[in-house]
């Protein structure tokens, strides 16, 4: 006669058991965990600190500046750039100190105020744009046989322009760019600039640096990359120029109520 099996209950039974109580083995563990030893909590300090720095590490990444992963030929025109415009700034500031030489300690100090006023006003108007101006410069080409020139592509040229230290810029011969200027599509979808219609091929005269306007220009994701890019398909061409004349002029209307005293 067969062996009786073990109870179907004795599985229930076992699970009801009460559980095994705490060792002193188990309460050692515990209390090393809340109290942990010199040599733990350097242990514990060291990875924190590892944690930390990669942390930091990839979040510096992240916000890194746009030209961090630019070409080194494009770097190097940059800092061209930046080397120009200090230049510039370095020259302003030499001229201002021996105007100011010239004003306070020359011997004819109401001739030396007459001749900077009166270079001051030159350059006044050549910024505000009343007088024609002359200088070395560049002139830049646009061919957009598709017609996707837009407003707003013309106006970051002219703004990567000035950053690269023009003076005075001019468009198609016929507009002259100054602190008030803007662009605008009118009804026909021609790009107008000061309210005046601009055709195709746009042509942009600038006064200035002529290597650095270049480089500007040519910077990557500069004037020549949108144009040249698959937004636009079009070509540019850069010539620099020892003289660029530009010859147009703004009219200035005249003040209603105001007047000088």
């Amino acid at each position: 006669m067969p062996e009786p099996t073990d109870s179907p209950t004795e599985g229930v039974d076992e699970a009801l058991e009460p559980r095994r109580a705490a060792t002193p083995g188990d309460r050692n563990l515990l209390r090393d965990f809340f109290r942990p030893s010199r040599g733990q909590f350097a242990v514990g300090v060291a990875l924190f600190l590892t944690a930390l720095i990669v942390v930091m590490t990839l979040r510096s990444q992240a916000t890194q500046p746009e030209f961090s992963n630019v070409r080194q030929a494009d770097l190097i025109q940059l800092l061209d750039n930046v080397t120009g415009e200090t230049r510039r700034l370095e020259e302003q500031v030499r001229e201002l100190e021996r105007a100011r030489t010239e004003l306070v300690s020359g011997a004819d100090r109401d001739q030396a105020a007459r001749e900077e006023a009166a270079r001051r006003l030159e350059q006044a108007r050549i910024i505000a744009g009343t007088v024609p101006a002359v200088g070395p410069g560049i002139r830049i080409v646009i061919q957009d046989p598709s017609h996707n020139m837009s407003a707003e592509l013309l106006l970051n040229a002219v703004e990567e322009l000035r950053d690269a230290g023009a003076e005075v810029i001019e468009l198609n011969d016929s507009v002259r760019l100054v602190m008030n200027s803007y662009f605008a599509t009118d009804q026909d979808g021609a790009v107008t600039a000061d309210g005046v219609a601009l055709a195709e091929p746009y042509v942009i005269d600038a006064i200035g640096d002529p290597a650095t306007l270049e480089a500007g220009a040519r910077f990557r994701g500069g004037l020549v990359s949108e144009v040249e890019g698959e937004r636009v398909g079009g070509r540019v061409q850069i010539e620099q120029l020892d003289e660029v004349d530009v010859a147009s002029v703004v009219e200035i209307a005249e003040p209603q109520f105001a007047r000088p005293r």
